[in-house]
């Protein structure tokens, strides 16, 4: 039986019943689909509560702390004044959430993409506040991460050594009406989301900032991908030919080991451990639960864990990688 490590998990979601009721209003074609998935079971109570009840739940997992950040699709799909301030309004909610919680819980900020002449300022006022980094999606509308309107968010991010994980996101009406139609209601969202879709979005996402040069002009900016890596780690043969297009000054396989962290997602497949561990180092992995979506069972976590060469590197994953890339003390 191994002793029990401390455990960070960094990709823990919530919400506001504002932020629910705004994203509801908005009109079709603008309203994010994904939204449902929020709503299945208990979720949205889950997701609504950063306070006892989130605690509770932290301690029947064993968690000892969330980084807490808000669910897809946080502000991203709202008119730009209404994104500034629902932005601000969650970002201030979940402060008061860690003021209370400190031993508990610390916070990933929410920025207004909608509106990129304020997203710099926000990340730079949610740092001075105490958020730990960022998260954001890989398209705004149709505006795409790496459009140069975002480049004072990564110039940021990279000065204040703000993290910026690139969640999933549901694919544009366009693509899902080309790729993920005509299988029935829920199959269809289920394959344009959990199941495939969310995760290429990401990729492609972290694919486009590469091959833009981010990394060559931010050398310290940190990028986290959720799930393994959304498919990257698992395709490097194939991705590293983009560099000698890109004229860019590393393989992608570089700028992946060196600038990119990789969290589990509650995805505790062995063989996937194995296969990140070949990929990228171990400085470089995460845990998290992705909760309330997932509920790591504990005998599989425990068989997991087994994984690791040694109680050093198991420990990385659990918690030193966490207080390292965020600047938590022990």
């Amino acid at each position: 039986m191994l002793n029990k490590p401390s455990f960070i998990a960094i990709e823990e979601h919530w919400t506001t019943t504002e932020l629910t009721a705004a994203l509801k209003r908005l009109p079709e074609g603008r309203r994010d689909e994904s939204l449902a998935l929020n709503e299945m079971g208990d979720k949205l109570a889950k997701l609504e509560d950063i306070g006892d009840a989130r605690i509770a739940a932290m301690d029947e997992q064993g968690i000892d702390m969330h980084i807490i950040s808000l669910a897809p699709p946080a502000t991203g799909p709202l008119s730009p004044a209404e994104a500034v301030a629902l932005s601000r309004e969650t970002n201030d909610i979940a402060a008061e959430a860690v003021r209370r919680h400190p031993s508990r819980l610390r916070a990933m900020s929410t920025l207004p993409m909608a509106e990129p002449t304020a997203v710099a300022a926000e990340l730079e006022r949610s740092a001075g506040i105490g958020f730990v980094g960022a998260m954001v999606y890989g398209r705004t509308g149709e505006t795409p991460l790496d459009d140069p309107c975002y480049d004072d968010l990564f110039a940021a991010a990279a000065a204040l050594g703000q993290p910026i994980f690139i969640h999933p996101q549901i694919p544009s009406n366009t693509i899902r009406q080309a790729h993920y139609s005509g299988l029935g209601t829920m199959t269809d969202l289920a394959l344009s989301t959990f199941s495939w879709g969310w995760h290429l979005e990401a990729a492609i996402a972290v694919l486009r900032l590469i091959a833009r040069g981010i990394f060559d002009r931010h050398l310290d900016l940190k990028i986290i991908l959720g799930h393994w890596g959304e498919l990257l780690l698992f395709w490097q043969d194939r991705t590293d030919s983009l560099s000698r297009i890109a004229n860019l000054e590393r393989k992608v396989s570089d700028y992946t080991r060196s600038n990119i962290f990789i969290t589990s997602s509650g995805m505790f497949n062995p063989a996937l451990l194995q296969h990140a561990l070949a990929a990228t180092a171990i400085d470089q992995l995460l845990f998290s639960t992705d909760y309330p979506f997932q509920s790591p069972d504990p005998n599989q976590l425990q068989r997991f864990l087994t994984g690791f060469a040694n109680d050093e590197d198991r420990n990385k994953f659990c918690h030193g990688n966490a207080r390292r890339l965020f600047g938590i003390g022990n």
